[in-house]
């Protein structure tokens, strides 16, 4: 499955974006699908995933409360909803499938990745 991020742009501290991830086959909906970001100069971290099926979720401890992650299968969509924003959640932001029976937001578990989407927060 290919993935397509959206949404990105430079918002004030405080301010909400929704990032999409549109995934290009029917397929999607097996599988479960993690946002990671990468801040220049850090490592890539997972943030948010949502599994297949239930849409079990797990939140990154520094979004939680802020970032809301759901999907639609029949949209082939998964989103991110980020409210708060700090200028800490400067970063790419990219979205992957895992096709593993059990939701993980390791990286390693993730077989399918967008391109990324960039966020910028600053005032």
């Amino acid at each position: 499955v290919q993935l397509v991020e959206s949404g990105g742009g430079l918002v004030q501290p405080g301010e909400s974006l929704t990032l999409s991830c549109v995934g290009s086959e029917s397929t999607f909906a097996g599988y479960h699908i993690g946002w990671f970001r990468q801040a220049p100069g850090k490592e890539r971290e997972g943030i948010s995933c949502v599994s297949h099926g239930d849409g079990r979720t797990w939140y990154h401890d520094s979004v939680k409360g802020r970032f809301t992650v759901s999907r639609d299968n029949a949209k082939n969509t998964a989103y991110l909803q980020m409210a708060n924003l700090k200028p800490d959640d400067t970063a790419e932001y990219v979205c992957a499938a895992s096709p593993r029976l059990f939701l993980s937001c390791d990286a390693r578990d993730y077989t399918h990745w967008g391109r990324g989407t960039q966020v910028t927060v600053s005032s």
